[in-house]
């Protein structure tokens, strides 16, 4: 198998969006490829034509490739639930719920075999991999239990390029350190050394790029300059660097409240992408303010979150905010919490029991062991009705309306042509969904920002928009670009 691994000196040097950027230069030069990623721990996830869950990052970076993501390209997914434990979705399906001690003795040699048979699948499917590994390939505590970094190089005796994020200070020592290291059969895999995040003069570390080059006999083949573009994140943390900044020309401001382990962020993106749109990330005991939109995100621990939304006095202003006539919308988990209940007899997401939602919508929601995941086609009734919205689910609770009188029941509309989905009140004003995905289709996005702006007095968007793939697919080209004019592609091809 043709292939080229990508590590890290440290989580978010950069390696996913290097990965993406070989993808798509290596697409261009007419080779048909595939990413990889043997072992994931990311709450943002996307569901494959399948029915089965990846990593989010992995299914970016397929997009890039011009290929539809599938499960071999990342066969084993955690996904952190708090209390020290993680649900493990190995190839697709959640099969357990456990700890880290557990896990590497229970999953060690399955996720092994899983990883060795999708790399045999993504043989015979495409012409070349790039493999992308995780956090650090030197955590000496923890290499003998490695799924996903030099122990996939070594098996694909691939090629290896480290990459460094110099923004966050003390390059040098965390390449220097990352290959001491190392085995000598992994250090002789590396074969160069990328940095990223390069804000100065380039002229101003020439001569530390020479020391490090004559230090380690490894040469460094790209400085990549800080790219502003916001592109998928792997975990909640990069929300951190998203500082609140008020766009230019912004008319909408929407708070989007950072849950504790919130997931599938990712659905934001294509609002952050409106020019006319700032999005403000909240932490639960910050002020809600008055923004124009309120959202509520997806969650691997909804009851937990919720209890904190309680406890920090966020879902009372939530309360306070949708009585003074503010929009709220619930995403998946979001959505279970603007119901009347949730219950959780089992704790298959964390505490048991029976707990309080936020009351804004008629319903009851329980959570089970039977977890849907699967994409979606469904045409919209509101804020528009007939517009085509795909997307898709990832939810282990069922919610149900409650019983109520001919003049309430009407007071609440499905959303979608399948009721199951979605619900908005009869204002437009409280929205929950179960979709993901929902802002990815340009023209129910705009419709929705334009109910927002008719209550500002804002004139409206044009709604006639391609969905968010099309302003994907340029941002791709854009980071190939980017990335080929400071990377020496000859010593990688």
């Amino acid at each position: 198998m043709k292939a080229i691994m990508v590590v890290g000196t440290t989580s978010h040097a950069g390696k996913s969006l290097i990965t993406t950027a070989l993808c798509r230069l290596l697409l261009r030069r007419g080779w048909r490829v595939s990413p990889f990623k043997g072992q994931n721990m990311a709450l943002n996830a996307y569901v494959t034509e399948e029915g089965k869950e990846i990593g989010y990052a992995q299914a970016v970076q397929a997009w890039a490739a011009r290929v539809a993501p599938c499960v071999e390209m990342n066969p084993i997914l955690l996904k952190p639930q708090g209390d020290m434990t993680s649900q493990v979705v190995l190839l697709g399906r959640a099969v357990d719920r456990i700890n880290a001690h557990d896990y590497y003795q229970k999953f060690f040699n399955r996720g092994w075999q899983a990883i060795e048979q999708s790399l045999q699948y993504l043989s015979q499917k495409f012409d070349f991999v790039v493999c992308e590994g995780a956090g650090s390939p030197a955590e000496i505590n923890l290499k003998h239990r490695d799924l996903t970094n030099m122990r996939v190089a070594r098996h694909l005796n691939a090629p290896t390029l480290l990459v460094v994020d110099i923004d966050r200070g003390g390059a040098f020592a965390h390449v220097v350190g990352t290959l001491e290291l190392l085995e000598p059969e992994e250090r002789a895999l590396i074969k160069g050394v990328i940095i990223n995040k390069f804000r100065g003069q380039r002229s101003l570390l020439e001569s530390g790029i020479t020391w490090l080059e004559e230090y380690t006999g490894i040469p460094v083949i790209g400085v990549i300059p800080w790219i502003e573009e916001l592109f998928p994140a792997e975990d909640s943390l990069d929300l951190l660097e998203r500082n609140f900044k008020k766009k230019q020309n912004s008319e909408l401001t929407i708070a989007v409240i950072r849950l504790s382990r919130i997931a599938n962020f990712t659905d934001f993106d294509p609002l952050e992408a409106e020019p006319s749109v700032t999005v403000n990330y909240l932490m639960p005991n910050q002020s809600l303010g008055y923004p124009d939109a309120v959202i509520i995100p997806g969650t691997k621990t909804t009851i937990s979150d919720l209890k904190m939304l309680h406890e920090s006095g966020m879902a009372e202003q939530i309360k306070n905010y949708s009585a003074a006539g503010g929009t709220v919308l619930g995403i998946c988990g979001g959505f279970q919490m603007l119901g009347k209940t949730l219950e959780d007899r089992d704790g298959y997401e964390g505490p048991q029991g029976r707990y309080p939602g936020l009351n804004l919508l008629p319903l009851a929601t329980s959570i089970t062991g039977n977890k849907i995941s699967r994409q979606r086609s469904v045409i919209s009734n509101y804020p528009q009705a007939g517009l085509p919205v795909t997307g898709y689910e990832i939810h282990q609770g069922r919610s149900q309306l409650l019983e109520l009188s001919e003049k309430e029941h009407s007071a609440y509309q499905p959303l979608f042509d399948d009721s199951g989905l979605g619900i908005v009140d009869a204002t437009q004003l409280i929205w929950g969904s179960y979709l993901h995905g929902l802002f990815d289709n340009g023209p129910w996005r705009r419709t929705w920002l334009n109910h927002l702006r008719q209550r500002r007095g804002l004139s409206s968007l044009p709604t006639g928009v391609a969905n968010y793939r099309e302003q994907r697919e340029a941002m791709f080209d854009s980071l190939a670009d980017l990335v080929e004019a400071h990377l020496d592609l000859k010593t990688i091809f």
